[in-house]
């Protein structure tokens, strides 16, 4: 199973990036064999947008679950409508808010938080 962590870097001890359309990049964790991608997101500086557009990114990276700090209300629906829980994190690294996710410290977000 896929998770796709924002993040503004490319390991596990990276940040945890708080913004979700706007963040510079994403890690996607596998749980079933314990390795990670590293994905940029060409929607950093989208004029407009870019929380949708984000959010048809995670469903073609076929991430089953999401973990960030905010979400907006329209990159919310589109993840809500592909099945992709999202979960908010303060943690202050990745590798942080997986061990969250493992632990079952997350509790899935019931509505946007932006």
């Amino acid at each position: 199973m896929k998770i796709l962590f924002t993040t503004s870097g490319k390991a596990l001890n990276s940040p945890l990036e708080p913004r979700f359309g706007r963040s510079p990049g994403f890690l996607v964790y596998d749980l079933d064999n314990g390795t990670f991608e590293a994905v940029e997101n060409p929607n950093v500086n989208a004029a407009q947008g870019a929380g949708i557009q984000t959010a048809q990114i995670v469903v073609r990276l076929e991430a089953k679950a999401l973990v960030t700090g905010h979400c907006g209300p329209k990159a919310f629906q589109v993840l809500q409508a592909a099945g992709i829980p999202i979960f908010y994190s303060a943690a202050a690294t990745v590798a942080e808010a997986l061990a969250q996710y493992r632990e079952g410290q997350l509790v899935q977000a019931q509505a946007a938080n932006r």
